[in-house]
């Protein structure tokens, strides 16, 4: 691995986290607006938290 690839790795898991923690602080807004709606708003903030890792871990095998 050259230099580039640790700089694309970096940028890879930097921007996964930005996003699952973008879908945990919205799906806390969503669960504070309609707490009778908590089990799906979970379900689907997991699902979408869960996609989002397993495309960070393949972009960082393809670095």
């Amino acid at each position: 691995m050259n230099g580039l690839n640790f700089i694309g790795a970096g940028l890879i898991v930097i921007g996964a986290a930005l996003g699952i923690g973008r879908i945990g602080g919205s799906a806390m807004d969503a669960i504070a607006r309609q707490p009778d709606a908590s089990g799906k708003i979970q379900t689907a903030m997991l699902i979408a938290a869960a996609l989002i890792e397993g495309i960070g871990f393949a972009a960082l095998f393809a670095a």
